[in-house]
Parts: C-alpha cells; sequence; structure tokens
C-alpha cells in the first residue's frame, strides 16, 4: 500500500506544482534584464568620478556640429562620499516602502513603477550644475532603486521552488554584474564623444523597453493557466500580519544583519574601485574599462556558480538549508583574501582578488536572499526583503562617508594607505555575518508566524 501523504507534504506538493509552470525562466530573464539597467544607471557617476575634478575634456564628436569642449563638475572624495550617503540614505527610506507597495501592487504593476521612477532620477544627473545637484538626483535614484531587489526576490518566490529559488536569484543577480561590466564599456565611449552628461541618458530607452515587456509579459503563477492540468493550482496563502509584526522575529534580524554588514561592501566595490585603479595605479577613464570588466565578469561568474552552489552540496547529503549555509561559509571564505588589496602593487594582482572577491560576494548575495525565502511565506518575501534592503543601505550610508574621509584625509597627507582599512573591512565582514547570522537563525528555521 502507498504511504499516507501527510496534510503538510500535500501543501508541499502544491506549492511545487505552481513553481513548476511553464515559464518561470522566462521570468528569471525579465529580472536579469531590470537588474543590469538598474546597475548601469547607478555606476555612471562613479566611472566619471575620476574626470570630475573641474577640468576642461576636449571631446571627439561624431556629428558636424557637436561641441568639442566640455567642463566636468569639481567633486572630491569627501564630497563624493557625501553624494553616495545621499543614496544610500534615499534607497533606505525608499525601501521601507517598496516592499509594502511590491507587495500591495503586486510585481506585474509595482516593477515598472519603481523601474520608471529610478530610470527618470538617473537621466535627471544630465541637468546638474552642482555637487548638492548630483546629492539630489542621487537621492532620487536612490528611492526609485530600492524597489528592484524586493520585486525581484517577491517574483522568484512566487514562480520558483525553494530549491531553485537561490539558482534563479543568482542569475538575476549576475546582472548586478553585467551591469558593471556595460558600465565601463559604454560610459567612456559616450563621455569621450558626447559629453559627460550624455553618459547619463544612454540606459532611458531600455528601461521604456523592459517596461513595456514587463507589462505584456508578467503574470503571478495562479494567473497562469496550465492546459495539460485542466486548471490552476494555488499554492496556499500566509497569514495576515501587520508588517512591522514581521520585526518581532529573529529571522527578520538575522536577515538585516547579513545585509547590514556585507552590502556596504558591494556599494564600495561599485562606486570606488575606479577611484582606486586611478589612484593606485595611474590609470585614466580610456584605460580602466579592462580591469573593471575583468572584475565584473568574474563576478557574474560567480552569482551564478554561487546560486548553483547549494545545489551541489546537497547532492553530497547535506539538507537544503545546510548546504545554503555551507554555500555562504564558502563564499565568505573566499572574500577574505581581498584584506591585502590595499597594498599591493601589482595591478592585475589586485584585479585577481577584487574578482574572486566580487564573485564571492554575488554568490553570497544569491544566498543571502534566499534566507528570507527559506524562512518567511511568499507574501511576506517583499517585506522582510525590504528590511534587508533598509539594513543594507544603511550600512552603505554609514562606510560611504567614512570612506571618503578617510581617501580625502590619504590624499591631503600624499600617501597612498587610504585604501587599506577599506579593503580590510572587506575581507572580514561576511565571515561575521554568518556567525551573527547563524546566531540569531540557527539551521534557518522558518518563523512561526500566527495561523499559519
Amino acid at each position: 500500500m502507498a504511504n499516507p501523504i501527510k496534510p503538510g507534504d500535500a501543501q508541499e506538493q502544491m506549492v511545487e506544482e505552481v513553481r513548476a509552470l511553464p515559464g518561470r525562466w522566462t521570468v528569471c530573464a525579465m529580472l536579469f534584464v531590470a537588474t543590469t539597467i538598474n546597475y548601469v544607471d547607478r555606476q555612471v557617476l562613479s566611472i566619471l568620478k575620476p574626470i570630475l575634478h573641474g577640468q576642461t575634456i576636449h571631446l571627439q564628436p561624431l556629428f558636424s556640429g557637436w561641441p568639442s569642449v566640455e567642463t566636468t563638475i569639481n567633486v572630491t572624495d569627501r564630497e563624493y562620499g557625501y553624494v553616495l550617503a545621499a543614496f544610500q540614505v534615499a534607497y533606505a527610506l525608499g525601501v521601507v516602502f517598496a516592499g509594502r507597495l511590491v507587495d500591495r501592487l503586486g510585481c506585474r504593476r509595482g516593477y515598472p513603477l519603481v523601474t520608471g521612477l529610478w530610470s527618470l532620477a538617473a537621466m535627471a544627473h544630465a541637468l546638474v550644475r552642482s555637487v548638492m545637484g548630483f546629492g539630489i538626483a542621487r537621492f532620487l535614484l536612490g528611492l526609485g532603486e530600492s524597489g528592484n531587489f524586493p520585486a525581484a526576490i517577491k517574483a522568484t518566490a512566487e514562480w520558483f521552488s525553494p530549491k531553485e529559488r537561490a539558482l534563479a536569484t543568482g542569475i538575476f543577480n549576475s546582472g548586478a554584474g553585467v551591469g558593471a561590466i556595460v558600465a565601463p564599456l559604454v560610459v567612456p565611449w559616450v563621455a569621450l564623444h558626447f559629453g559627460w552628461r550624455a553618459s547619463f541618458l544612454v540606459t532611458g530607452i531600455f528601461s521604456v523597453a523592459w517596461i513595456v515587456w514587463w507589462s505584456i509579459r508578467y503574470r503571478k503563477p495562479q494567473e497562469s493557466m496550465d492546459w495539460t492540468r485542466g486548471g490552476v493550482v494555488v499554492a496556499p496563502g500566509a497569514s495576515e500580519i501587520a508588517w512591522w509584526r514581521l520585526l518581532q522575529y529573529r529571522q527578520a534580524w538575522a536577515f538585516m544583519v547579513g545585509k547590514f554588514l556585507t552590502d556596504a561592501v558591494w556599494w564600495f566595490f561599485l562606486f570606488w574601485l575606479p577611484q582606486y585603479f586611478h589612484s593606485r595605479f595611474g590609470l585614466d577613464l580610456t584605460h580602466m574599462g579592462p580591469p573593471l570588466v575583468a572584475v565584473y565578469v568574474v563576478s557574474t561568474i560567480g552569482s551564478v556558480y554561487g546560486g548553483w552552489l547549494p545545489k551541489g552540496y546537497t547532492r553530497l547529503g547535506m539538507k537544503l538549508k545546510q548546504a545554503r549555509l555551507a554555500a555562504m561559509l564558502t563564499c565568505a571564505c573566499c572574500v577574505l583574501p581581498v584584506v591585502i588589496v590595499g597594498s599591493l602593487e601589482s595591478e592585475w594582482l589586485a584585479v585577481g582578488l577584487l574578482s574572486l572577491a566580487a564573485a564571492a560576494h554575488q554568490g553570497w548575495s544569491a544566498n543571502i536572499f534566499t534566507t528570507a525565502s527559506d524562512m518567511f511565506p511568499s507574501e511576506h518575501v517583499g517585506t522582510v526583503v525590504s528590511f534587508g534592503q533598509v539594513a543594507g543601505a544603511l550600512g552603505g550610508a554609514i562606510f560611504q562617508p567614512i570612506a571618503g574621509n578617510v581617501l580625502q584625509r590619504a590624499r591631503e597627507m600624499h600617501t597612498q594607505s587610504g585604501f587599506v582599512p577599506l579593503f580590510i573591512y572587506s575581507g572580514c565582514a561576511y565571515l561575521i555575518a554568518l556567525a551573527l547570522l547563524r546566531t540569531l537563525a540557527p539551521g534557518l528555521k522558518p518563523a512561526e508566524l500566527p495561523n499559519s
């Protein structure tokens, strides 16, 4: 006689059946493209930073009559740190509401809304005339971009089974690396031929195309008829609970602490590596592309491989959540060597260690995002992810001004040691974060929500 199916097993089987509906990888592809656009938009300013010293740039216009000279705005390292802090404070404020907005409106309506907001803010950078203007534009960009990951993680939780979520997250999260690859390839070329202001306008057309694609193509799994089975299987719903009550659970704080300590490192890599290569190795706008591209190509591979890594560990006999934690430990150990990058004399050794660290961060990110859907039902994942995004943005908002002041002080003292303490923190943050996460949420045990 067949083994009886327990009610809990039956629910899990129903959820798995929903998650296996065709079209989920198309959804993943759309999330990947959105994340790529997101990271191109946020990278433009950091790539331009080495030339933003009030200097006159002689352009190489491709069209007759196009201006051949442009003057940049003067932005010091300290001011740049504060501009980045404005972005991250806005990101933290915006994400408080973005998660709830996406949970209420759903991914189909909420995601295009936040995409449109951040794209307009990104293009508004072309209009600024002062450092204050950059701060305001960056603040608005942070508000818009805060919705990307809550929406993407929620869509992943709706469409993918727990076993596939880390891989799907790793794939769409690799868009961060692709965006960081595209930006140093495109931005210098646009800046040298059409001016630095034009560099902020190039992604607008792609954002519009994506919004149309998403609005036409995306549906919740419950709205996708599976005629081979004769109907729609609806996943069991979660309990109703006020959003702020989710903060009562240690699992939410475990996720938040992990994001707070490690997101600052990724922001540091994104916003300061062009300055690092410029100050440490003397690379100008036309020569920093290859090192940056190398770092982010490897980071893209790390995102996908890191998302697959738990699956590899399960084949060794580990349970899924044990495999998730083992993957995070692997990634944390791979970041550790970056502690010596601040004092290296070899450009390509620095590129190698930074590539490993960036890849490991992306693998870490794919897995820590997935812990939110491991510990909370999909109806609350957007909100929990928004908590983590707030924590991560606040970590970055604290770290970026510190970095700017440390580097400005080093510049004034005519020393190149300013990056040393920043990379030491970067290397150690992940192991500390993992230890705290495991303490607050042993074994990634699901939160016991009332009536769930």
